[in-house]
């Protein structure tokens, strides 16, 4: 077996892994890159985030166009849905991105390796593959990511019961789509489907959509939804799927079987840590099957780390870009941090979800005094010129020191205005800081500042 030598060995080539193998060859570290899959970038990139995107903005444009351009004055017939060309153009942006990934190695110098990553001891990684060898680094990074998790009695058959990597590739529109999981991608997928033309039904185990997320905002965004033609069924426990068929039968405990054409099963993600030779380094899991690190993203083992969705925090790809880039530098320069509590949130929805701090209810069960500011998007005349006005903008500030601990918003664009939140809290703002902050006018930011306002009581367009 042939032997390489590295300073850096990073397995897996997803947003956390590409990022840490780049960003550890920018600091002058000799890098290796093992990744099993043909297109890099993880499954973010290939079937997660950004092929969904894809499909959430075309079908937002066909909807548009059908039901939508009438008040715009621009009035259209004949709409028609090209479903191969609509995914054509999502395969396009996933390839053109996959292989920027590509590009990115080659213009820092890492080392791209085919196959999986297997460690053999501390600082030794087999490359299993076609060409098998092993690598020799004094730091070693595992970012494998995660995979869909299972549901107890209902078998994937990778068709009429499948996870998020084939509700992105239906060939045909379903009549009837089933979402187990009222989570952001039975939510993203479900809103694809039914822009497009299916009857969506999705069922949640819990008694609200959008787990983890502010509850007023999940309840406005359920009523929202629901009026696009998603139906909830929400407290449903599901005990199995089977294909009986061209048709699937969803088992629900205490209630009638549901038939549909297809199950999307979205109930989470589990880390992907099978085959790695943890065993072989002494690392053991903890409860949950992720891989248990210090501040520093060390493991048990010295020179072993771990980042993204493998250890402990949201399994987010931009909180494995920042896992990545924290523990790269510390490696180097001595000093890197993530500071968990500003992770943002986005649910890309129409309208969309986005969240960044503490919710209402934390707050309230920590004991923390705070104020509320909210500002509908009604008031915005920029989401009036838009035609977009259903949400609001909330921000929660201490009550004492009127830091923001937490900005929640559903509306147009959520996704970006959240960033000016993130930004704010992340420098310590407080609201009457983000209120005193010249916002241009119109906009949609300027929703930011009326909550901001609205947390002493004096909006200014409402």
């Amino acid at each position: 077996m042939d032997t390489r030598e590295f300073d850096l060995v990073v397995i897996g080539a997803g947003p956390g892994g590409y990022i840490a193998a780049i960003r550890g060859a920018q600091l002058g570290l000799k890098v290796a890159c093992i990744e099993k899959e043909t297109a890099l970038g993880g499954t973010c990139l290939r079937v997660g985030c950004i092929p969904s995107k894809a499909l959430l903005e075309s079908s937002e444009r066909f909807a548009d166009a059908k039901h939508g351009l009438a008040a715009h004055g621009v009035l259209v017939s004949g709409v028609a849905l090209d479903l191969p060309q609509m995914m054509k153009r999502k395969e396009s942006i996933v390839r053109q991105l996959t292989n920027g990934v590509a590009g990115l190695f080659k213009k820092n110098g890492v080392t791209r390796f085919s196959g999986t990553g297997r460690l053999l001891a501390p600082g030794r990684v087999a490359v299993d593959g076609h060409e098998p060898t092993e690598l020799t680094a004094r730091h070693v990074i595992i970012a494998t990511g995660s995979r869909v998790a299972t549901l107890p009695g209902v078998a994937f058959d990778g068709d009429r019961i499948g996870t998020s990597t084939e509700a992105l590739a239906y060939p045909s529109v379903p009549e009837h789509l089933i979402v187990i999981g009222a989570g952001v991608i039975g939510l993203e997928l479900g809103s694809v489907w039914s822009r497009l033309g299916a009857r969506v039904t999705v069922l949640e185990y819990l008694d609200r959509i959008l787990p983890g997320t502010d509850d007023e905002i999940a309840r406005l965004a359920q009523k929202a939804l629901a009026k696009q033609g998603l139906s909830f069924q929400l407290g449903v426990r599901v005990t199995g799927a089977r294909v009986e068929g061209e048709s699937v039968i969803v088992e629900r405990e205490g209630g009638e079987p549901v038939r549909a054409d297809r199950v999307l099963v979205a109930i989470g993600r589990t880390p992907n840590v099978e085959g790695l030779g943890l065993e072989a380094v002494g690392l053991e899991l903890d409860g949950r099957g992720r891989i248990p690190v210090d501040a520093h993203f060390e493991t048990a083992v010295p020179g072993v780390f771990a980042i993204g969705d493998v250890i402990p925090g949201p399994m987010l790809a931009h909180k494995a870009e920042e896992d990545a880039v924290a523990c790269v530098e510390r490696l180097v320069t001595g000093y890197g941090h993530v500071d968990y509590d500003l992770v943002p949130n986005v649910v890309y929805t129409l309208p969309e979800v986005a969240s960044v701090g503490q919710t209402e209810e934390a707050l309230t069960r920590a004991g923390i005094p705070f104020r509320k500011g909210s500002f509908p998007f009604m008031a915005n005349g920029r989401a009036k010129a838009f035609g977009v006005t259903n949400g609001l903008v909330k921000i929660l500030a201490h009550a004492e020191t009127d830091r923001i601990l937490g900005v929640h918003i559903l509306g147009p664009w959520a996704g970006e205005l959240i960033a000016e939140a993130t930004a704010a809290m992340t420098f310590g703002a407080t609201a009457e800081d983000l209120a005193r902050t010249c916002h241009a006018h119109p906009t949609l930011s300027e929703a930011l500042k009326e909550a901001a306002l609205a947390v002493d009581g004096r909006t200014l367009n409402l």
